[in-house]
Order: C-alpha cells, then structure tokens, then sequence
C-alpha cells in the first residue's frame, strides 16, 4: 500500500513539473503592461454592459494575466454574438471594438450588402507561443491579443480566413479590406502568407516592438487598394494610434507564432470541427452577389482613400496560389 501510494505521489509530482514547464516562470511582466491597463480604464475607453463583464485580476501563472480581465460574450454593442467566450484587457478589448465599428462593419456592408453577426475567435490563453513548452509567452497570455478565424455574417454566409484569403473577389477583398484596417490600429497583423502558422487566421495584437511602441509589423505585403474611404474621410468610433514605424525586417522584434485551435499546425492532422466551414464556391455561369464585387454598381472600385494602407514596397503577387495547408512536417528554423 505504502508502495502505491508513494508511486501515485511521484506521478503527481512528475506531472505537476511538466505543467510548470509549459510556462517559462524566469519571464517578468513588463511594466508597460500594467500601466496601459490603467490608462485604458482611466480613460474608460471600455464600457461594463451585459455583454461585457469584468473579472478578478488575473496573477499567473508566472507572468501571465492582467489586472482587470473582462469577460465578452459580445461586440458592437451586443450586435455581433462571439462564437467563444472571450477574455480581454483593456487596451486589446478597446482597439477590437472601434476595428469593429470602423472597418470590419463597414466592409461587410460594401462588399456583402449585410453586416457581422458572428465572429469566431480566440483570446487569452496563458502559454508559449504556438503551445510549445517554455517558448516565449504569447501575447495571449496577457488579454493582448486575438485570432480571428472566421466571420459570419447577417444573411448566414460564413468567410474563413482560410478559405476566404484565396475565395470570391468580394471575399478575398473584404478580408484584405479588414486586414488593413487592422494595421492601423494594432502593432502586429499577421495573416495568410506571413508565415507557416498564420494559414488559417489573422493574429493582432498590442505587443512593444521597441521601447516606445512606435515600431509595427503588418504582415504579409500586399498589393491591394482599399475601397473604404474612397469618397473621403471616413468617420471614427475612436481615432486610430498615431502612425507606427514599419519594424526593418533585420530588426529584432517579436513575431507571434501562434495557434488560435491548440493543436499545433504541425500536427498530422485535425479535427474537421477545429475549423469554420468556408463558404461554397458558386459555379461561374451563376451569378451571386459574393462571385465579383463588379455585381453591384455600388461597389464599383472607388478612388483610394487618403490614408495610405502600407508601405510603398514589393508586395504579394497573386499569380500562383498561396499553399494555405498546414506546413510540412519539417520546418527549418526555431518554433516560437
């Protein structure tokens, strides 16, 4: 008896060692972290309402956790239901709102006809990035970030991000459309063809990429004109961040590598539930308002808008397709 009872306490050990491991205890939460907490609550940019509740400070493990957590159910003024629960701090709750309201609202409308009421996305999640054990924490860790896997909109029509990157031209515009809006408002957007782990979603978040915040990464580069704003200023629930600086490639910033499902995208394989289901594709011979934006008068290209959507560099080119499976079993380099 003593024997067994003796195993299953080393067992526990052993165990409880390993979960320690999964997160790398020696990192400290940066102080920045805490005080762009209390200036977002300080300037009460997030409103309490039945679908936004805070919580109990969040303290580990490690450094992970925030001060004060809300609990969302719902964005937009409870007008957009979240798929999954979700769990934010101020600063990233705020910024996802006003990208909402300011250009993921606004694109649906253009390029749909009707607006979000579904999101499908991820959030606070203390561990390393892409769930590898003592890896740098994730934003996640921190309510500093999101994974926007898919959206559904009013008419019941679903757009993955996986699916929908390479789908419909109003598709794959309305997706590039709300990815630059979002690099207006966070210091990293990462989407399909940034990376091998981002195939299947777009990541933002509020990370420091330097000591001022000012460096930003908004990846992958694309050539693409927004249709938003092209009659002129458009106006905003919240006015974006001042202008960021492009992080040089060669710099040393922090790229979140990250898996919104939990299962490593170098796994064999997946749950066919992990992922949204995309949108069917519509045969050429039948028209359909999602198979060219051109099928609307109204959403007849417009002149760019007067705020410049990234930098004038080489960019994604669109004549071959963009392999968005998982990547190969072998993956040269380090795994964040």
């Amino acid at each position: 008896m003593r024997r067994s009872v003796l195993a299953f306490s080393g067992l526990a050990l052993f165990g409880a060692a390993l979960t320690a491991c999964s997160v790398n205890r020696f990192e400290r939460r940066e102080p920045w972290r805490d005080q762009a907490e209390q200036v977002c609550l300080a300037k009460k940019l997030v409103t309490q309402t039945e679908f936004i509740t805070p919580a109990a400070a969040i303290d580990g493990p490690g450094p992970c956790g925030m001060q004060q957590p809300f609990r969302v159910t719902r964005l937009g003024n409870g007008s957009v239901i979240l798929k999954q629960r979700m769990t934010l701090g101020c600063p990233a709750l705020a910024e996802a709102d006003a990208w909402l309201a300011d250009t993921i609202q606004p694109a649906a409308e253009l390029y749909f006809g009707v607006p979000v009421a579904e999101i499908n996305a991820g959030s606070y999640s203390c561990r390393g990035r892409n769930n590898q054990p003592g890896a740098k924490l994730s934003e996640h860790g921190f309510g500093n970030a999101i994974d926007v896997m898919s959206l559904k909109l009013a008419d019941g029509h679903v757009i993955t991000v996986k699916g929908g990157w390479r789908g419909t031209e109003a598709e794959q515009g309305f997706l590039r459309e709300i990815f630059l809006g979002a690099c207006q408002r966070f210091t990293t957007v990462l989407a399909p063809g940034s990376n091998v782990f981002h195939y299947d979603h777009i990541h933002v978040d509020l990370a420091r990429h330097d000591p001022r915040g000012l460096r930003r990464i908004c990846q992958p580069l694309i050539k693409f004109t927004p249709q938003l704003g092209g009659d002129g200023p458009r106006p905003l629930s919240k006015p974006v961040p001042p202008p960021r600086q492009p992080a040089p490639p060669q710099a040393p910033v922090d790229i979140e590598e990250d898996d919104p499902y939990g299962v490593s995208p170098m796994s064999k394989a997946a749950s066919p539930t992990q992922v949204a289901r995309a949108p069917a594709r519509v045969p050429a011979q039948v028209p359909s308002a999602y198979t060219s934006v051109q099928a609307h008068p109204s959403l007849a290209p417009r002149p760019a808008p007067r705020v410049a959507a990234v930098p004038e560099e080489p960019g994604e080119e669109y004549g071959e397709p963009l392999q968005l499976g998982a990547p190969p079993p072998s993956v040269e380099g380090p795994i964040y």
